[in-house]
């Protein structure tokens, strides 16, 4: 996540630069930016800091995904973006990237199995190679590699059932 040594409004505006206020609050609240915001003294005229320093690891992403709602790509590319972020950070920023990626291709980069388990194909990459590919429900049937690292997180208690 980048975050620019500027305001939050301005971190988002950089999405498009012609939106209007509106349309960057409106990108806001449907990243899940919005609400903490309002717990700022100077609520988006709030600076950052260099790369976000001021913002907790899950504010920052989801300023970052308030920026991508805003610009509106039709592909979207997202490398770990839930990793490092305690229970409640990633539960807020999947909500938040849950409608982002609605009508849109979005190739998702991840370890945790959470991230990825309603996409429409999931390929596992080992030593670069694709060892297999399918749906959540296909590769658990399979009982291969992902169905191995899913029972894992199941009994580190780190994913979803």
């Amino acid at each position: 996540t980048i975050l620019f040594n500027g305001t939050i409004r301005e971190n988002i505006h950089y999405g498009r630069l012609n939106a209007t206020p509106d349309e960057v609050e409106q990108a806001a609240k449907a990243a899940n930016v919005h609400e903490f915001v309002q717990g700022f003294s100077k609520g988006y005229e709030t600076v950052v800091g260099e790369r976000g320093i001021t913002l907790s690891g899950g504010q920052r992403q989801r300023v970052a995904i308030a920026r991508a709602i805003l610009k509106n790509p039709k592909i979207l590319v997202l490398d770990e973006a839930t990793s490092a972020l305690d229970t409640k950070s990633e539960s807020l920023v999947r909500e938040a990237l849950d409608r982002l990626m609605q009508g849109r291709t979005t190739l998702v980069i991840a370890h945790r199995l959470t991230t990825i388990q309603a996409a429409d194909q999931i390929a596992v990459i080992e030593s670069g190679q694709v060892v297999e590919k399918g749906t959540h429900r296909q590769l658990l049937d399979k009982g291969g590699r992902y169905a191995e690292l899913h029972q894992i997180g199941q009994d580190l208690d780190l994913f979803l059932p």
